[in-house]
């Protein structure tokens, strides 16, 4: 069976290829001993969950130091002439949403990703609540999760505030390159393979170590 209009997926890519920096010389110990990511990325039309909507979502998994599989879709809309807000940023145009898969198929599949991974976003809480609003106003939900937020990682190895922790910033920083910046699709996988890096940053060997470290969506 095809995939739905819309779906991008993918398989087995490095989590470092070689257009990036080298694989973190953890990664191997670390093989086995942490737990599955989700990490997820959004393009909205707007800022706010209450007037605005999801039009893009993606989940790079990354498992045992890889990214294993990648998915993205676009999400239909309801009404033809519904805003998308701002296409300089995202680039995405009504007619791009024509045929699209609805919000209740995009968000059943997007559980049964994120089902057993940790959800990891660079701005948890942004992605979220979004995802959680889309889904609820679908009928779909999710089981309660773990969650990574990278910006979080990014903004505690800097106490003083003296860097920007946007994601093309901390992809800078890292040496990692995203040619596609506010495609959700890029943005996941850019955040993936920041991931180790910070990571390795926070001496995370295992699963243990990430506790401290997660949050609830929501939670400050």
């Amino acid at each position: 069976m095809g995939q739905p209009h819309g779906w991008i997926t993918g398989k087995s890519r490095l989590l470092h290829p070689p257009s990036s920096v080298p694989c973190m010389e953890t990664t191997t110990d670390m093989a086995g001993q942490l737990p599955r990511f989700a990490v997820v990325d959004v393009e909205t039309s707007g800022l706010s969950t209450r007037r605005h909507r999801v039009l893009q979502v993606a989940v790079v998994t990354v498992e045992d130091g890889l990214i294993v599989d990648e998915w993205s879709s676009l999400i239909g809309s309801r009404w033809p002439l519904q805003r998308v807000g701002p296409r300089r940023i995202h680039g995405i145009s009504r007619a791009d949403l024509r045929g699209a898969p609805r919000q209740r198929e995009v968000f059943a599949e997007f559980g049964r990703r994120l089902d057993g991974a940790v959800f990891t976003a660079h701005n948890v809480d942004f992605d979220w609540a979004f995802i959680e609003r889309a889904a609820r106003r679908s009928g779909t939900s999710f089981q309660p999760v773990a969650a990574l937020c990278t910006l979080r990682l990014s903004r505690k190895l800097d106490p003083d505030r003296a860097l920007s922790h946007r994601l093309t910033d901390v992809v800078e920083r890292y040496g990692v390159i995203n040619d596609r910046p506010h495609d959700a699709l890029f943005d996941a996988r850019a955040t993936a393979l920041v991931l180790p890096h910070l990571l390795e940053a926070h001496r995370v060997q295992s699963g243990a170590d990430l506790d401290p470290l997660f949050q609830r969506p929501g939670q400050r």
